[in-house]
């Protein structure tokens, strides 16, 4: 079993280097660029009116949909904060330095524009169920939006996108979660991974049976808790050692663009390396262009698909520039980044070492394995409704318990297996729903711009008439 799980692993890092990885860079930032122009940088213009509708401004009882705004938002939002947070930074700066924070900034930026496109698109061409729930996401919308446009391709590019989807649930949103899950739990308690394996698997399928208005209102109390805590955790390290913070920053920008010399823990040693993992994680971390979110987000209550994409270029904010940088900043200020300790052992020590200098020991793990145990456990159950869903569109509703048992299976396989193999898997499997999602909103791009046209010029006659 090890021989072969180490062959399969090698054939993925063999995709990841040589193809996926460089796929990704060519396509993830120019299709943000563009979208940021093409848009007039709505995410930084618009972001008012985002917090607006988050709060439920323009809610409307007529509006057709499963879930309001802000649950859409949680929802989405418990499906991205996660180990991208706590392990995925820790390993960007591992493997790429600090300067790769730098390229997470940039995809987190990128990603609001991409995040309030395929979110638009996707409340545009979801679909009404005979049980009066939605669904919705890339897979309808490259089926229906694309079909005048490339014909009998739309369809296959909607089930080559759905099947990754299922595959991507099982990586990204189960055993990465489950396996940082797990592994926080062994260095924090030294509980064995095979007991914590069972134990997550078990509370996963208690609430993924009740589907997305059970996962809503789950995520709707656990997200702003969860991340409440963590950033306060954080921030009183920041606070501890604020005179670090100012060189930090410099550091992360230098090392953007000439790459460090390999020290310590730091592996990798060019530019391009640095690029690649900002760009990697800055993507596991947020997903935006990967088409997840709208998967949740079509589910929403509203008559504007735009108002959406308006929510949803929230998140990458929240998740990428706000949590993702506390993090980072938090490693880099205590010099943990230097030592020889990847993933969540990595942020553990930084913890550990801020923590210190307020005459805290050994709080560190604690607050780390309790935060990466609520992030995680959010972003397995957010994930196993958008495999439902492309399950749903592939085969139909017969499929779901089916999946869901194999979710479950694959939440036990990312707690007992390696580190290295679950995130080369992550990697890979991540591309495979990028690739043609952005494909689709490029060929899309004119729909975007007139559903955006059309929903500003309501408000506007909504404010003259206020």
């Amino acid at each position: 079993m090890g021989n072969f799980l180490t062959t399969i692993d090698n054939l993925i890092q063999g995709y990841n280097n040589y193809i996926g990885g460089y796929l990704i860079l060519l396509m993830l930032i120019p299709t943000g660029v563009y979208f940021a122009f093409k848009l007039r940088f709505i995410n930084i213009t618009k972001l008012g009116h985002a917090i607006n509708v988050v709060r439920g401004k323009y809610d409307s009882k007529e509006a057709q949909g499963d879930v309001n705004h802000f649950k859409a938002l949680t929802t989405a939002l418990s499906a991205t904060v996660g180990t991208g947070n706590i392990v995925g930074v820790a390993l960007a700066i591992y493997l790429g330095g600090p300067g790769a924070v730098f390229w997470i900034w940039i995809t987190g930026f990128l990603g609001m524009m991409l995040k309030y496109a395929e979110v638009t698109l996707a409340q545009k061409y979801r679909k009404f169920n005979s049980d009066g729930t939605v669904s919705g996401g890339p897979m309808y919308y490259m089926e229906f939006g694309l079909k005048d446009k490339i014909g009998k391709w739309a369809k296959i590019l909607a089930v080559v996108f759905a099947s990754a989807t299922i595959l991507c649930s099982l990586g990204t949103g189960n055993m990465a979660q489950s396996n940082s899950m797990s592994d926080a739990m062994f260095t924090s308690y030294e509980i064995p991974t095979w007991i914590s394996g069972l134990f997550i698997t078990f509370l996963v399928l208690l609430v993924v049976i009740g589907g997305i208005k059970r996962i809503a209102d789950v995520t709707s109390r656990l997200v702003p808790f969860m991340a409440v805590v963590y950033v306060l955790a954080t921030f009183a390290v920041l606070i501890g050692m604020y005179e670090q913070i100012p060189a930090a920053f410099s550091l992360i920008v230098r090392d953007a663009f000439t790459g460090t010399a390999a020290a310590g823990g730091f592996v990798g040693s060019t530019f391009i390396m640095t690029l690649i993992w900002g760009v990697r994680r800055g993507l596991f971390s947020n997903e935006a262009g990967q088409g997840s979110a709208p998967i949740a987000h079509a589910a929403a209550r509203t008559k504007y698909p735009a108002r959406e994409g308006i929510v949803a270029l929230l998140e990458p904010m929240i998740d990428t520039i706000l949590i993702c940088t506390m993090t980072a900043l938090m490693i880099i200020v205590t010099g943990a980044w230097t030592l020889d300790t990847p993933g969540v052992a990595m942020t553990v020590e930084a913890m550990n070492i801020g923590l210190h200098r307020f005459g805290i020991d050994g709080l560190g793990g604690h607050i780390i394995a309790f935060g990466l145990l609520l992030f995680a456990f959010s972003t397995i159950i957010s994930w196993s409704y958008y495999g439902s869903r492309a399950a749903i569109y592939l085969i139909g509703e017969k499929a779901v318990k089916p999946y869901l048992y194999l979710y479950g299976l694959f939440v036990f396989f990312g707690a007992i297996w390696g580190l290295d193999i679950v995130w080369h898997f992550v990697d890979m499997v991540i591309t495979f729903m990028t690739i043609p999602n952005l494909i689709a909103l490029l060929l899309l791009s004119p729909v975007i711009v007139s559903e955006t046209k059309r929903y500003f010029k309501h408000m506007e006659t909504v404010k003259k008439n206020t």
